[in-house]
């Protein structure tokens, strides 16, 4: 085997790689031989066909292994003999010249790891920002809790509907470009998705379209009221962005929400043993929210110093690879919601930098774990897995059967915890100082992948669903600011 550097620019390589002839025949001729003992052809006892009737008939396949087999041997050679570590799988290119019989000539294009020293990380003095859990906030969210958990009772007389008021309706909706439910041709042209049955709707709520609402207060129980809206241009589902329509409700019943008391009864109908061991419930998991941005903060600024300290090229096909992903992520994010908004230049520029940050990161945190011998145990990523089914009650076996049946998905879980290991060892090693800061300082949304002082990405990861308070389970405190409206209702 002969290589020869036809290129060197910076991180990446180019070789041409000549595996003579006589080489391939060699391992062509080996090959056969050991399939010999295999072969059943007629008029020869096993193990005794002509090696020439074996080439004849089995020659190109078994050549076709050998070439696969050797180019993967030479260019192996390639790496160990320049000490070249790729940083992604190597480009060949087999000369189209190629012929059975003939030198095998093709070319190998690599992308190099850079080579890079590990700043000293003894004495890293890092500032955790640490937040005390106020009585007020616990009033808050126990507040939120019960608004959340808010009843309702019937209106006494019959007053008309206001603002506020809670309707138990049927809704069935068209498109007014659509023919009347009832157009003689036997057919119903209510569009699916558009109906619900005993739907309770809280007016004011604004959880419909803008305008649905409105038109259904100064109502009465029992009324039939025509609500003619229009879509919003960019609403979700793209058919009915922007289209008007037509619903044909029917009030069943107005109702009026009822006060929820703060008290032992409250704590008790969720599954708490008294108003005291409730309030002690909503402490710890605000403790435990905290503590979690606590640490994400944290980890921004190792993150922020471990940028600001390494300087080195990396590798442009990784740089592409991230970058690619992360418009996926956009695109897909854009879909789910039917936006149509282009990235402007700004936007572009800043998702290029944070490609660029999160390889090299990666890159960093690979090589102080690998010199650190920090690994991630398959019991470790087994109690990962059970965490990832606990978010799907009722799927968990759905789950688990994924990951068991799918390698590359099991994988991809131990790459954050990795990560995750590899900053816990920098901060036992660091010299923390924890800084009292307010609820608000510390909530305020830091991205990790953000280049420093950079304006914060559009790409933004998607929010955890609230869940109500069951009686099998604690509840869960809203400790953050109010979320943005939501999207209107599907109808």
């Amino acid at each position: 085997m002969k290589a020869t550097q036809k290129k060197h620019d910076g991180l990446s390589y180019e070789y041409k790689v000549e595996i003579p002839a006589k080489d391939l025949d060699q391992k062509v001729d080996a090959k056969l031989k050991g399939y010999a003992g295999q072969v059943n052809m007629p008029g020869f006892r096993k193990g005794k066909v002509p090696l020439q009737l074996m080439k004849q008939k089995h020659g190109k396949a078994v050549l076709g292994e050998v070439i696969e087999e050797a180019v993967q041997e030479a260019t192996q050679k390639v790496l160990d003999d320049n000490k070249i570590r790729p940083a992604l799988q190597p480009k060949i290119e087999i000369d189209k010249d190629y012929a059975e019989g003939k030198d095998l000539v093709y070319s190998l294009a690599i992308e190099s790891l850079p080579d890079f020293e590990i700043m000293d990380m003894k004495g890293l003095k890092l500032e955790r920002p640490v937040a005390d859990v106020a009585d007020k906030e616990i009033d808050d969210a126990l507040e939120k809790i019960a608004a959340n958990r808010k009843g309702s009772t019937p209106i006494t007389g019959k007053r008309a509907s206001k603002k506020g008021d809670i309707l138990n309706m049927d809704f069935h909706g068209r498109l007014a470009s659509d023919p009347p439910p009832e157009d003689g041709d036997g057919h119903d042209h209510r569009r699916p998705g558009m109906h619900a049955h005993n739907h309770m709707l809280e007016l004011g709520s604004n959880s419909f379209i803008p305008g649905f609402e409105d038109q259904l207060i100064g109502k009465k129980a029992e009324d039939k009221v025509e609500v003619k809206v229009s879509f919003p241009e960019d609403y979700h589902a793209k058919d009915l962005a922007g289209e008007d329509a037509i619903f044909d409700v029917v009030i069943h019943e107005i109702r009026e929400p009822s006060e929820t008391k703060i008290d032992e009864e409250f704590a008790k109908s969720l599954g708490l043993e008294d108003l005291d061991a409730l309030r002690k419930a909503v402490r710890e998991q605000m403790e435990a929210e905290y503590a979690q941005q606590s640490r994400l903060k944290l980890k921004k600024s190792i993150l922020d110093i471990m940028d600001e300290k390494h300087s080195f090229e990396v590798p442009k096909g990784m740089i592409d690879m991230e970058h690619e992903q992360i418009m996926r992520q956009i695109d897909a994010e854009k879909q789910q919601t039917g936006s149509t908004e282009e990235l402007s230049k700004e936007e572009k520029d800043e998702l290029a930098e944070i490609a660029v940050r999160r390889v090299k990161l990666g890159l960093i945190l690979a090589d102080i774990g690998r010199t650190n011998n920090i690994q991630v145990s398959d019991a470790e990523l087994q109690q990962t897995v059970i965490r990832e089914a606990q978010k799907y009650p009722g799927q968990e076996k759905m789950v688990f059967d994924y990951y068991s049946k799918n390698r590359n998905a099991l994988e991809s879980l131990r790459a954050p915890l990795f990560e995750e290991k590899t900053i816990d060892f920098i901060i036992e090693r660091a010299d923390v100082t924890d800084k009292k800061v307010s609820i608000e300082e510390l909530s305020m949304d830091d991205d990790e992948d953000a280049p420093k002082k950079a304006k914060k990405s559009s790409a933004k990861k998607e929010p955890a669903k609230k869940a109500d308070a069951k009686k099998d389970e604690k509840p869960k405190a809203d400790t953050k600011k109010p979320a943005a409206k939501k999207a209107a209702a599907k109808k």
